[in-house]
């Protein structure tokens, strides 16, 4: 049985299906985001989200709106979300 690399970067079509899922669901909470997700390894992601939504907010109030948008992928033991390793939010 071969062993599976944990930090090795993951574009299986389940990575690939929760790129997308995680862009989407970012793009309903924050319409005019610009939205960049990228895997890190499996369940590991890093977050860039670009957004006039952002203005006169503080960072930790910003990354929170991003957070609540995928909270619902980073419930439970079979969550597809394990951690977001890097989240950036802009103001453009």
């Amino acid at each position: 049985m071969a062993l599976k690399i944990l930090s090795e970067p993951s574009r299986s079509v389940d990575s690939d299906a929760t790129l997308e899922a995680l862009r989407e669901a970012i793009q309903q909470a924050i319409p005019d985001g610009q939205v960049e997700v990228e895997a890190c390894s499996p369940g590991h992601f890093e977050i860039r989200v670009v957004s006039q939504a952002f203005e006169g907010r503080n960072r930790v109030q910003q990354q929170q709106l991003v957070y609540a948008a995928i909270a619902p992928m980073m419930r439970g033991d079979a969550a597809p979300v394990h951690a977001i390793d890097r989240l950036l939010t802009e103001v453009p």
